[in-house]
């Protein structure tokens, strides 16, 4: 665990392949670096990620995404070096249940990233009194569906119109604690 000059606490994790990635809140600093890690993704994760094309964030877009306040509105950045390879986010909902996304760049996939991001995302979820993630994917988003699967904390699942509505309580500390 290291500390960054904004003070912030960054945990390291080993990825499956062996690299090492470095986890921290976002901050409005990376707001430029959201901007190219963007604009690296594929289609593919574009359209998974907002379910359109959407090649370019806009600058309302970026505010809204770097500036949280780490209770209703919480984000995680995964980053290789100084790259970001990873986003993931809760917003809440109403007073118990937030919504959560994610997003990893292309060549970082299936490494784990998305389980850390979530990782994180539920244990400080928890802190705010947080007790239920919903999340919403692309029927056809198999990768998504096989981490929140694998988290064993999906407890409701419907589909309509192409998309799967997922909810997972995190009242369960072991489980959420043993997703990475």
């Amino acid at each position: 665990m290291a500390v960054i000059d904004l003070g912030v606490t960054v945990i390291d994790h080993r990825l499956r392949n062996g690299t090492t990635v470095a986890i921290r809140p976002i901050a409005s600093t990376d707001a430029d670096e959201l901007v190219r890690f963007h604009e690296s993704l594929s289609p593919e994760s574009q359209r998974t990620r907002f379910f359109a094309m959407h090649p370019h964030l806009s600058a309302h877009e970026v505010e809204r995404f770097t500036t949280v306040d780490h209770r209703d509105r919480q984000a995680f950045v995964a980053l290789a070096g100084s790259d970001l390879v990873g986003v993931g986010r809760y917003d809440r909902l109403d007073g118990t249940d937030a919504e959560v996304a994610f997003v990893t760049r292309d060549d970082h996939q299936r490494l784990g990233i998305a389980t850390l991001l979530f990782h994180h995302l539920a244990t400080a979820a928890r802190e705010v009194g947080i007790t239920r993630f919903v999340a919403e994917t692309l029927a056809d988003n198999r990768k998504m569906l096989d981490l929140f699967t694998r988290t064993g904390l999906v407890s409701e699942r419907t589909y309509g119109h192409g998309v799967v509505e997922l909810k997972m309580p995190l009242a369960d500390r072991c489980a959420v604690d043993s997703v990475p």
